[in-house]
């Protein structure tokens, strides 16, 4: 791998998924998402509609809070109770006067709006937004009557603040791994599956080509290619896994410096994960590349809705996923009779950069993610695998439904998840891990009885009642930009 260039600026940077956060991006729950119906939320990849004031006031918000006392403590040290006072939720809204505004914590919201003060973008990006929302001359005239602030607001909750919708909103940004991933020192633009997801893809292009927070970043964004005979190809040949280019940044973990992993999912091809491989040996940014193909289901959607890595030495995971490799091997009367399977669902296969023909084939999750932890991170403990539900059932695939194995890890061990998934916090408690929640650690840190910087072992829990209902977690909530 070759070395950060002392050029570009260290604050972007990530080569492990459990290192100290330092830096990420966010989206916090906007007007939009109390507009979506009952008959377009699947369309809008929803899996329910949501109560928009509780996801913000009794969920969300501490999600924040969080964030800010582990990244930004100044932002917010001390000034809890006036924070939870106000009623308005100013603090948490970029464009207000009380705006907490931290450059550690940032709601992409925040950054759109600052690129939409230059004139020659806000004229660019309005042309575009209406190109593929297909709106009248009119409308575009009418947006361009709005200040930066309220602009933002409207590309991103596709409605004007006295109501009126112009277009979809865009539930899904406030899971902001999708939109884009951080390799080391270069920045993965995604390519979502969905339809409903094209307004998000152009406003991350906008953002990190032309905020100064990414100038210094520009030959190192990185953008997949679509396949060039995409556009003479019949509709069901687009749709072939082998043609389609969609990626999303669920399906990829910067697990180590020199190591990344990718899933073949519901939502990221084979195709686009070939080329990502290509472009990221070609530019000498990883040495090493896993990928994960898993079954094509809305249960699992991302890999990181299957598993995510709690500490260098410890992962949570789904155990059917995890051992399908194995039950594979089982020699009885089922296995000796069954069909030879020449594409099976579950595979792994890693690349070595200059050994493409070659591949490695890993027979399950367990074995990559524990060679991982050895040999990759150099963790001298016994690797631990953590399961959803606590491997009981059918407790395991009921939370790994509500992201029981969709966790941030603020750093090694501490860990942000949700609250309704018992049985998991259940097998964290049995592995010395202390459970704690959000609300409770927030204000033993106001009251200095407990430290961000001291904190070991720990899982924190989120209120989730209706979070949980947008089939995404924290990890989902959460693009990371430079950790240590």
């Amino acid at each position: 791998m070759t070395k950060t260039d002392k050029s570009l600026s260290p604050e972007i940077q990530v080569s492990t998924e459990v290192g100290t956060l330092r830096r990420l991006l966010i989206h916090s729950p906007d007007r939009g998402l109390g507009k979506v119906v009952p008959s377009k939320a699947q369309d809008w990849l929803f899996e329910d509609i949501v109560h928009l004031n509780t996801m913000r006031k009794k969920e969300y918000d501490y999600y924040v809070k969080l964030l800010l006392y582990f990244l930004d403590p100044e932002k917010i040290k001390g000034k809890l109770k006036e924070i939870n006072d106000d009623k308005s939720r100013s603090f948490y809204i970029p464009g207000s006067e009380n705006y907490f505004n931290s450059d550690k914590v940032v709601d992409i919201q925040k950054l759109l709006a600052e690129i939409l003060l230059d004139e020659n973008i806000r004229i660019k990006l309005t042309a575009a937004i209406c190109g593929i929302e297909r709106c009248s001359y009119q409308t575009q005239n009418e947006l361009n009557t709005f200040d930066a602030n309220e602009l933002a607001k409207i590309f991103i909750s596709g409605s004007l603040s006295d109501k009126r919708m112009l277009f979809a909103p865009l539930p899904n940004l406030i899971f902001m791994r999708d939109i884009g991933i951080v390799i080391n020192d270069h920045i993965l633009l995604n390519k979502p599956a969905k339809s409903a997801r094209t307004r998000e893809s152009i406003l991350a292009q906008f953002i990190f080509f032309h905020h100064p927070m990414f100038a210094s970043f520009k030959d190192n964004i990185i953008e997949i290619p679509e396949n060039e005979r995409h556009f003479l190809l019949p509709d069901d040949e687009k749709a072939s896994d082998y043609h389609r280019c969609t990626l999303e940044g669920g399906d990829v973990m910067m697990v180590a410096p020199g190591h990344l992993l990718i899933g073949c999912s519901e939502r990221t091809s084979i195709y686009a994960a070939q080329q990502v491989m290509k472009i990221l040996f070609d530019k000498n940014v990883v040495q090493k590349i896993s990928i994960i193909k898993i079954p094509k289901k809305r249960d699992y959607m991302h890999i990181d809705t299957i598993f995510t890595q709690v500490k260098k030495n410890v992962w949570v995971l789904l155990s059917s996923i995890g051992r399908l490799g194995d039950e594979a091997k089982k020699k009885d009367v089922l296995h000796f009779f069954a069909p030879k399977i020449n594409n099976p669902e579950f595979q792994i296969l890693q690349f070595v950069k200059g050994q493409e023909q070659n591949p490695v084939e890993i027979e399950n999750l367990e074995d990559l993610l524990t060679d991982i932890s050895k040999n990759d991170l150099k963790s001298e403990e016994e690797v631990q695998f953590i399961y959803s539900g606590n491997n009981e059932f059918p407790y395991g695939e009921r939370e790994q439904w509500t992201d029981s194995c969709n966790l941030l890890a603020i750093k090694d061990g501490v860990v942000i998840g949700y609250d309704r998934n018992d049985k998991t916090l259940d097998a964290f408690r049995e592995k010395g891990f202390r459970i704690i929640r959000a609300k409770d650690l927030i204000q033993k840190f106001e009251n200095d009885e407990l430290s961000p910087d001291t904190l070991t072992d720990t899982f924190i829990t989120l209120p989730s009642a209706e979070l949980s209902r947008a089939r995404g977690g924290s990890h989902c909530m959460s693009m990371p930009i430079l950790r240590d």
